[in-house]
C-alpha cells in the first residue's frame, strides 16, 4: 500500500471534502450577510446583538428612586410623575411622588398620590398607612383612622402606624379608643420616649394619673424633658395629691422655659401647699409672660382675697385688687360661674 492508500487515505480524503464544504459554507454566508439577509450570525450557534426594550415606566420610577435618594425632590418628582404618566398602574410611583410631596409640605397632592396607591394595591401596609399618614396631616382624623386601621390589619405590630393612630383618636378627644394603640405602640419600641409620652397623656386623660405619673417619668429618663413632658407630669402628680412634687416639677420647667400656663400650675402646686405668698408671685409670674392667661388671674384674686379674710378686712386695697383680678378674668373668660360668686360675693 502506497501513501494515501489504504484507512488512513480514506481519512484524509473525508476530512478534505468536509474542508470544501465548509469553506463553502461560509462564502454563501458571507454573501448573504453582505445582502442584508442574516444578521449577527456565527458559526457556533445564533445570536442576536440586540437588547431587549425597557419598560420606560419603570425606567423612570428607578431614576425618581435614585434622584430621591441623593436629595434632588423636584427631579425625582418628575420621574415619578413621569412613571405615572406612562403607566398609571404603577402604584409604587404613586408613593414615591407621594413621599415628595408630603417631604414638600404639599400634603393635599400627597394626599391623592397615595389615595391612588392604596386604591391600586389594598393589601400594602406602605400604601394605605402613607394615606392614613397623609390624611392626618391634613387634620381629617376620620378618615386617617380607617386608613390606619387598614394598614395595622395587614401589619398589625408597626410601631408607628398604632402610635399614629392612638395620636389621631386622642385629636378627637377618644382617650378609651387610643388607649390600646398607644400601649401596643410602647410594647413595639419599649425605649421610645415619645411613645410613652403620648400613652401617659391617655392615661391623664381617662383619669388614670398613677399610671401616668409613670409612663411620663419612664419618658424622662428616655427623651429630653421638654414643656409637654414637664406640664403633663406635673397635672397627674397633682391629680394624685403630689403637690410638693408637682412644685419640684414646675420650678424646673420654669428655669428652662418659662411660661403662663407654667407659672400658673405653679402657683396651684403652692397654693395647694399653703405656701400663698409663693402661690401670689407665680400667679403674677404667669401674667407677666401673657396678660391674658384668665386662670392665673384668678389665682392672683383668690390669694389676695385670702390675704383680706385672713386679716379681717383690715385692708380694703387688698380686697379691690382681688376684685379687679377677678373680673379682668371674667372679662377674658365669662362662662366662670364660681368666679361670678365670689365677685357678687366681695365685690
Amino acid at each position: 500500500m502506497g501513501p494515501g492508500t489504504g484507512f488512513a487515505g480514506e481519512v484524509k480524503a473525508s476530512m478534505a471534502r468536509v474542508g470544501k464544504r465548509i469553506d463553502g459554507f461560509r462564502a454563501v454566508l458571507a454573501a448573504a450577510m453582505a445582502l442584508g439577509l442574516v444578521s449577527g450570525l456565527s458559526l457556533t450557534g445564533c445570536v442576536t446583538d440586540a437588547t431587549p426594550t425597557e419598560d420606560p415606566a419603570l425606567v423612570a420610577l428607578e431614576s425618581g428612586e435614585a434622584l430621591l435618594d441623593s436629595g434632588d425632590q423636584a427631579a425625582a418628582l418628575a420621574e415619578f410623575e413621569r412613571a405615572i404618566a406612562v403607566n398609571p398602574e404603577l402604584s409604587t410611583a404613586y408613593l414615591g411622588a407621594g413621599d415628595v410631596y408630603r417631604r414638600t409640605g404639599n400634603y393635599q397632592a400627597a394626599e391623592e398620590r397615595y389615595r391612588a396607591a392604596a386604591e391600586l394595591q389594598p393589601d400594602s401596609f406602605r400604601a394605605q398607612y402613607s394615606h392614613g399618614l397623609s390624611l392626618q396631616l391634613l387634620q381629617r382624623a376620620t378618615d386617617a383612622i380607617r386608613a390606619y386601621l387598614r394598614a395595622l390589619a395587614i401589619e398589625p405590630g408597626d410601631f408607628a402606624a398604632n402610635l399614629n393612630l392612638a395620636i389621631a383618636y386622642l385629636s378627637m378627644n377618644e382617650p378609651g379608643q387610643a388607649r390600646p394603640f398607644a400601649e401596643r405602640a410602647v410594647d413595639a419600641r419599649p425605649d421610645d420616649g415619645p411613645a410613652r409620652i403620648n400613652l401617659a397623656a391617655t392615661y391623664s386623660r381617662l383619669g388614670r394619673h398613677e399610671e401616668a405619673v409613670v409612663e411620663y417619668q419612664q419618658a424622662a429618663e428616655l427623651t429630653d424633658l421638654t414643656p409637654p413632658l414637664l406640664l403633663g407630669l406635673a397635672d397627674s402628680l397633682g391629680r394624685t395629691g403630689r403637690y410638693a412634687e408637682m412644685a419640684a416639677t414646675l420650678e424646673q420647667l420654669v428655669r428652662v422655659e418659662p411660661s403662663a400656663a407654667a407659672y400658673e400650675r405653679l402657683g396651684s402646686a403652692w397654693f395647694r401647699l399653703k405656701a400663698y405668698e409663693d402661690a401670689l408671685r407665680a400667679f403674677r409670674g404667669s401674667v407677666r409672660q401673657d396678660e391674658d392667661y384668665y386662670p392665673a388671674w384668678n389665682g392672683i384674686g383668690v390669694c389676695l382675697l385670702n390675704r383680706y379674710l385672713w386679716e379681717r378686712g383690715a385692708d380694703e386695697r387688698i380686697r379691690s385688687a382681688a376684685i379687679e383680678a377677678l373680673r379682668r378674668s371674667l372679662r377674658l373668660k365669662r362662662n366662670q360661674p364660681r368666679i361670678v360668686e365670689l365677685v357678687r360675693r366681695y365685690g
